[in-house]
């Protein structure tokens, strides 16, 4: 369960503590404004190796997954896929431990854009899947997600395409000392540029210590009022999903979790979990 839903009015939390002194403060918790703010700056190596660990784990899921989804699978099946490789590994789903989810990944297809349930919906050729891994060991938490197509498709494919390369114009952007919004500027650059549009209310976050840390919103398009600075050694989820034609989406309504678009038009998503530094970012969950 990697996005997190977004509304215009609230501030983000890494906006508002950057009127405290977040700077000076390593990795643990803040109270802003009568709020706990859990946040994770990486303080030495076994942070990092932690964090490696588990990021290598949630993409191996991932990975596994999208190779063996096939037409006339269920989504549960394709769940009990990203299961075994967590369990195989002792790590712990984590929107099953943060959030009492029904399913141990995300599995969401075409018409749904985030938080699908694994059920007994049948795959078929053609269809768009998203696939949405999270899970903790050792006190340490990863989050990544692909949109692929079963088959052939190539309007479905371009759009999955794209999501991948607006991440990557994401990733040219984050840096320590450079403005959060930089990552949303870039996201949306490039899909307005290439025909597409970007969901607005749904976003990246923190991560690390939790599943859903501060900064509690890494948006996907510019906003000036966004302009808390990249803290070297922060780690955060960087997740844009790519629309044909929506800017925003909905609760399905249905089951409490599923988020689609008003219009039903077709989302992609690519999410990694990166960790900022004075140079390159690095990414922990590619394989």
């Amino acid at each position: 369960m990697s996005c997190i839903l977004y509304e215009r009015n609230q501030s983000t939390i890494l906006q508002a503590s950057s009127r405290t002194k977040i700077n000076m403060i390593q990795s643990g918790k803040i109270y802003i404004r009568g709020r706990t703010v859990v946040f994770m700056i990486i303080r030495n190596e076994q942070d990092l190796e932690g964090l490696r660990k588990i990021g290598r784990i949630v993409a191996l899921a991932r990975e596994e997954m999208k190779k063996e989804a096939k037409p006339g699978m269920t989504t549960k099946e394709l769940d009990l896929i990203g299961k075994k490789v967590l369990d195989e590994h002792g790590a712990i789903s984590a929107p099953e431990k943060e959030y009492d989810f029904p399913g141990v990944t995300c599995i969401s297809v075409n018409e749904e854009v985030a938080h699908g349930i694994p059920g007994d919906r049948v795959l078929k050729e053609g269809d768009l899947v998203n696939v949405d891994v999270s899970a903790a060991l050792d006190g340490y938490y990863a989050d990544t997600g692909i949109s692929f197509v079963l088959g052939e498709d190539e309007a479905k494919e371009k759009l999955c395409q794209a999501a991948v390369d607006a991440f990557w114009a994401a990733m040219k952007k984050v840096k320590a000392g450079s403005k959060q919004n930089q990552i949303g500027r870039a996201v949306s650059n490039f899909a307005h540029k290439n025909g597409y549009n970007v969901i607005q209310n749904l976003t990246g976050h923190g991560i690390g210590l939790s599943l859903h840390e501060a900064p509690n919103h890494i948006l996907s398009y510019f906003d000036p009022m966004d302009n808390a600075l990249l803290k070297d050694g922060l780690v955060i989820a960087v997740e844009p999903f790519i629309s044909m034609k929506a800017d925003h989406i909905i609760e399905r309504g249905d089951d409490g979790w599923t988020f689609v678009t008003p219009d039903k038009s077709l989302v992609a998503q690519c999410e990694h979990t990166v960790v900022v530094t004075r140079g390159e970012p690095i990414i922990l969950t590619e394989v």
